[in-house]
């Protein structure tokens, strides 16, 4: 499903936005003027990703500091061993459209 998640305006380079699509939390990342979208809850312990620190293309999970590429969701950093999803996103007409399960 192609979802609205907002506008780009909504989402300064570095930032981060929390979304909700059909009751299901995701966490936008705008890095290197590329915008990222994963599930937003840390596979860990569900820590807000949302509300984790970017550095580069890393975001660190604000409970217990599992670190996750913002490109591919793969895990770069325990406590978490299981990659968050990352979905593909898309800038058209200055809004941000994620392909959503």
């Amino acid at each position: 499903m192609r979802a609205d998640v907002g506008g780009e305006g909504d989402l300064q380079e570095g930032g981060t936005k929390c979304v909700a699509v059909n009751q299901k939390a995701y966490a936008l990342f705008k890095v290197a003027g590329q915008i990222y979208c994963l599930d937003n809850a840390c596979t860990h312990m569900n820590g807000p990703l949302c509300r984790g620190r970017v550095s580069g293309f890393v975001v660190t999970c604000p409970l217990h500091g599992s670190r996750f590429d913002v490109r591919t969701g793969q895990v770069v950093g325990a406590p978490a061993r299981i990659p968050v999803h990352s979905y593909p996103v898309a800038v058209q007409g200055g809004r941000i459209w994620a392909e959503l399960p």
